[in-house]
C-alpha cells in the first residue's frame, strides 16, 4: 500500500518546496502530476509554472493536465518511486463546472488508487477558507468544495503537515 503524505498551508508557504523536498528522498524517477488549467496566454501562471519547473529534479516526469490522474499513473510502467499532486485547489478549478458530489467522488476514487497505489504519494492542499467568507457565491461553493477535499484528503492521508512560512507542522 502507498504512503499518501499531505501538505496543506496558505499560498505562497512552502508546501511545493516541500514536497519536492520530500520527493527528492524516493530518487530520480518520481512522476509530478500538474493538473494545470490556466490559460496560456496569462503570462504570471506561465512564470509561476516554469519556476515550479525549474525547482524539480531533470529526471524527474511531469504529466500535465491528466483529467483521471489515477488513469494516467496506472500506464507507468514500471510503477515511480514516488508521485506529486499540486494541488488539490487547481485539480478543483478544472472541474468547478461538475456538480460537487461528482467532483468530491473522483477525488475520494483519486485518494483511494492513491492509498492503493505500490509507491509513495505527496498531494498539495491550500487553505483558501482561512479568509472573510466570500460575498459570490460561487466563491463560496469554491471554498468550501476545496476544504471538503481537504478533509477527505488529510483521512486518508498517513502524514499530514501545515506549512506556514516555510515551517512544517506535523498535524497527523
Amino acid at each position: 500500500m502507498g504512503e499518501l503524505i499531505y501538505l496543506t498551508g496558505p499560498v505562497r508557504s512552502g508546501k511545493s518546496a516541500r514536497a519536492v523536498e520530500i520527493a527528492r528522498g524516493w530518487g530520480d524517477d518520481v512522476v509530478f502530476v500538474a493538473p494545470w488549467w490556466a490559460d496560456p496566454a496569462d503570462l504570471e501562471m506561465a512564470e509561476r509554472v516554469r519556476k515550479h519547473r525549474a525547482e524539480r529534479p531533470e529526471s524527474w516526469r511531469t504529466l500535465e493536465a491528466p483529467d483521471r490522474i489515477d488513469v494516467a499513473l496506472s500506464t507507468i510502467d514500471p510503477p515511480p518511486a514516488g508521485v506529486i499532486v499540486d494541488s488539490i485547489v487547481v485539480w478543483t478549478a478544472a472541474r468547478f463546472v461538475r456538480p460537487d458530489d461528482d467532483i468530491l467522488q473522483e477525488w475520494r476514487a483519486l485518494l483511494d488508487a492513491l492509498c492503493a497505489a505500490p509507491y509513495p504519494t505527496v498531494v498539495v492542499g491550500d487553505e483558501i477558507g482561512w479568509s472573510p467568507v466570500p460575498m459570490e457565491a460561487d466563491l463560496r461553493r469554491f471554498r468550501d468544495l476545496v476544504g471538503l477535499l481537504a478533509q477527505a484528503t488529510a483521512a486518508h492521508s498517513t502524514e499530514s503537515w501545515l506549512i506556514v512560512s516555510g515551517c512544517p507542522l506535523r498535524l497527523k
